[in-house]
């Protein structure tokens, strides 16, 4: 899957942990399945340590459109299975925050 990373940032009372995401596999759906995986790992993991944390998995805009605009993604970002940035590398700046 690439390039992976896990940000702590804090502003305010908001905490918050980012782990990004390259999807860069031979098969997004596989990228995914392992991203999930890590994402409810590290989601587990972070409620025990930092309960007031909160864990977002970034994506590339193009990883959005592919992936969370068609059913299976839908699907997933409507039962609250992950909380999203989605982000536009070359312009360097988050397109959505979905919580």
């Amino acid at each position: 899957m690439g390039a992976e990373q896990l940000i702590a940032a804090e502003k305010e009372k908001s905490k918050i942990a980012v782990e990004i995401k390259s999807f860069v596999g031979r098969s997004d759906i596989d990228d995914l399945e392992k991203a999930l995986g890590q994402y409810i790992l590290y989601n587990d993991i972070l409620s025990e340590k930092e309960p007031e944390r909160v864990l977002y998995l970034a994506i590339r805009n193009g990883v959005y459109i592919d992936l969370f605009e068609e059913p299976i993604g839908k699907l997933l970002l409507s039962k609250g299975r992950v909380k999203l940035i989605v982000f536009d590398p070359s312009m360097e700046v988050i397109l959505k925050w979905i919580p």
